[in-house]
């Protein structure tokens, strides 16, 4: 349920057309709710038919031209319904955590270097987040005068630092998979216990 409400939020920010919308999530949206291209214009279409948002009128012709689409009353119920609603949190499923209980099992044997991997994309991702923040989150200054950030600002950057303490809870995490799975044997001598604990 969630991806239509991603699509409400980017839309009340700002009326854009399909294909804006996709570059938003490929740079905003997405780093924390993904969605293809086409899941996108599918919901789009879904949620024009529900009433929650519809077409800009436009002076161009029809053919070739961009819809944009913007928010309706409710759209906007829709989403502040959903905010204040409630969702408990979802269970953690990477395979790489399979992965590292399955190796108690059958050994360690090529997992560094997947480690490895991981770990360098998380702390790619991690030196982007913090670009992010240090480019659109610093001290604003008008005049002699600091200006605070908005409070949407502030909610903003809250689930950006979500991201970046994420990310660092992942490197930390993975420095140290890595240097346990470096040091293991590449296959365990005694097996499991009968609850596989």
């Amino acid at each position: 349920m969630s991806l239509p409400h991603a699509i409400l939020t980017a839309l009340l920010e700002r009326p854009s057309s399909g294909l804006e919308l996709t570059r938003r999530f490929d740079r905003s949206i997405g780093y924390f709710w993904s969605a293809t291209h086409q899941q996108i214009y599918r919901e789009l279409g879904r949620l024009e038919q529900s009433g929650c948002i519809r077409a800009l009128k436009s002076a161009q012709p029809a053919r070739g031209r961009k819809k944009e689409y913007e928010v309706l009353p409710a759209g906007r119920a829709e989403l502040t319904g959903w905010v204040s609603g409630r969702e408990d949190p979802r269970p953690v499923r990477d395979p790489l955590l399979l992965r590292m209980r399955a190796a108690a099992v059958v050994g360690t044997e090529g997992l560094p270097d997947e480690l490895r991997r991981h770990l360098a994309l998380h702390e790619r991702q991690l030196a982007e987040y913090t670009d992010i923040e240090a480019r659109d989150f610093a001290p604003r200054t008008e005049g002699a005068e600091p200006a605070g950030p908005t409070e949407a600002d502030r909610l903003r950057h809250l689930v950006l630092r979500a991201g970046i303490e994420l990310e660092r809870m992942w490197v930390e995490w993975l420095t140290e998979a890595l240097s346990e799975a470096s040091t293991a044997p590449a296959a365990p001598t005694t097996p499991a216990g009968p609850d596989g604990a």
